[in-house]
């Protein structure tokens, strides 16, 4: 099909609220006079700078019926892109049907202190990673003790979070743990009694006590960095003294209400995974130089809004961007990724259910935001009648480099 003359052209469709695109793409030069950049976040940026524009490529769609023409880009797909996460998401949870069983789930929130902030950021991959082992072995190890109630192996699903609502560094693991614990001979569902799974105290104990052995390795071993301000805490006096500051706390481990009905567990699921620092729509303007959004109070079960100074906003964004490659979802015990689908239709089987795993099903986008709002993408937003076909491609590139906004040539 060909474009027919006098038909009416868009770019794109039009935006009402301020994005984190935006913000970057005026004020991240500002951000750079002040900050140093790691490659981590040259890469985010340029990913959300080009994210659904021209550079990306795409395609020009134009209405069976009125002839209506708009242009629609390739997204980045970086995880930290609050406009790439939605579809990302509902494709993880249409996968994570076949792992559900008709049982509670238990919601843990294990936190690191605030004490060990300035070291993480400057130590992502090693520190983080402790916090997902402590965690796990710590869930493993009550799992595995007759006398918490289960005496088997438990199953859960650990997922990231690095911030606060204000956007401030909050180390934080979720982990949703089936209130169950399939035997170590696979032979029998050990089933939780008690409407809590663990004790909190005790957990935050093994936890506290695990991490510091895993950190004080780390150190020892030569693993750890402690530039700028933090070279202090890099010295032995300087560890022993932040070490000791650790041991003396009450580290938090937070259980949240079970979820009793199983048909609820991924639409709780989806308020965990695949979220970023914050999203657009928290976002209400951006003017003068600073940035105004949304925040939730929770002390006082309140939305607050606060206004920052736009280069302090981009520094509080990116304090979230992750090292390349780490996985920030993880699954554990018998929901281990090698030996899940097996340890699943086993539990199945001791649970009564059929063996047979649900069908995954692999929705086209169309599909998903259908299921999602209610709306067919392909129909033209003018006449409400025809349907949008693709009629020539855009090639990728043709748009401004984002790296030119961030390194002008």
């Amino acid at each position: 099909m060909v474009i027919a003359p006098g038909t009416t052209r868009v770019a794109s469709s039009r935006r009402s609220c301020v994005e984190i695109a935006d913000i970057l793409r005026e004020h991240i030069s500002d951000y750079k006079k002040k900050y140093n950049m790691p490659k981590e976040h040259d890469k985010a940026v340029c990913d959300m700078l080009s994210c659904r524009t021209a550079y990306l490529g795409g395609h020009i769609e134009q209405c069976d019926r009125c002839g209506h023409v708009r242009n629609a880009y390739n997204s980045c797909r970086n995880r930290h892109c609050p406009k790439c996460q939605t579809m990302a998401k509902e494709r993880w949870l249409e996968a994570r049907k076949a792992d559900l069983l008709p049982v509670v789930y238990f919601h843990h929130v294990f936190t690191l202190p605030h004490e060990l902030n300035p070291v993480i950021l400057r130590n992502k991959n090693i520190v983080l990673s402790i916090l997902f082992q402590s965690v796990s072995e710590t869930l493993k190890q009550f799992g595995l003790n007759p006398d918490n109630g289960l005496g088997g192996r438990l199953g859960y699903i650990a997922i990231l979070h690095t911030w606060d609502q204000k956007l401030l560094d909050h180390f934080h693991l979720h982990c949703l743990v089936p209130g169950g614990a399939l035997s170590n001979d696979k032979t029998k569902w050990i089933a939780c009694k008690y409407d809590y799974l663990f004790c909190e105290k005790a957990l935050s104990k093994v936890f506290r006590g695990k991490f510091m052995d895993y950190f004080k390795q780390a150190f020892t071993s030569g693993k750890l960095i402690f530039p700028g301000s933090i070279s202090e805490v890099g010295t032995s006096s300087g560890f022993k003294n932040l070490t000791e500051k650790l041991w003396s706390k009450e580290w938090v481990v937070y259980i949240k209400e079970p979820v009793k009905k199983p048909e609820y567990v991924l639409e709780y699921l989806a308020r965990y995974t695949h979220r970023v620092a914050i999203s657009n729509n928290r976002i209400k303007s951006l003017k003068n130089g600073e940035v105004t959004f949304e925040y939730k109070d929770r002390s006082k079960q309140t939305t607050k809004t606060m206004t920052l100074d736009a280069v302090e906003f981009i520094r509080r964004f990116l304090l979230h961007i992750l090292p390349s490659g780490f996985v920030r979802i993880r699954h554990y015990g018998f929901l281990a990724n090698r030996y899940k689908k097996e340890n699943v239709r086993i539990c199945r089987i001791l649970l009564g259910l059929s063996e047979e795993l649900p069908a995954k099903v692999n929705k086209s986008i169309a599909e998903l935001m259908l299921t999602l709002t209610g709306q067919d993408i392909f129909i033209c937003q003018v006449c409400k009648k025809g349907r949008m076909e693709k009629v020539q491609d855009i090639p990728k590139h043709s748009g401004e480099n984002p790296f030119y906004i961030l390194k002008p040539p």
